[in-house]
């Protein structure tokens, strides 16, 4: 069984967060989505705004039928030590030092690394801009 790997803040869902699961699961058998803790979001983001606790949004995650299992991470360079994976789905913009120790952590453990496409038109950014504005 291939078992695919993808991480993110998941806040707002969006068509841009379905499709990154529908896709991510075609690429194997068994899809884990790793949510990145509220207290981490904030210390890596102080001024970030979020909308759902952690345990909100991997129940929202978890609700996906893409999705097979849902975990919890502080940082994303440790939790390929800490899920077993075969192959790491990642975004374009996901390319901090924390993902480029992913990278470099996959190569050299026989994890592939695939880089998804964003879905044109959406992200949480603008929506959050967005209703922002409708306020």
């Amino acid at each position: 069984m291939k078992k695919v790997l993808t991480v993110g803040v998941f806040d707002l869902l969006h068509i841009g967060h379905i499709e990154l699961f529908r896709k991510a699961k075609a690429l194997g058998d068994y899809l884990i989505v790793a949510v990145q803790d509220s207290d981490c979001v904030f210390q890596f983001k102080p001024d970030a705004s979020l909308v759902y606790s952690t345990e909100e949004r991997c129940y929202m995650v978890s609700a996906i039928r893409y999705v097979d299992e849902v975990v919890v991470y502080r940082n994303v360079g440790d939790i390929v030590d800490e899920v077993d994976f075969d192959l790491f789905a990642k975004g374009p913009d996901q390319s901090h030092a924390g993902f480029q120790r992913v990278v470099d952590y996959c190569g050299e453990n026989d994890k592939e690394v695939v880089v998804m496409a964003r879905t044109e038109g959406i992200s949480s950014s603008e929506l959050k801009d967005l209703i922002k504005c409708m306020k």
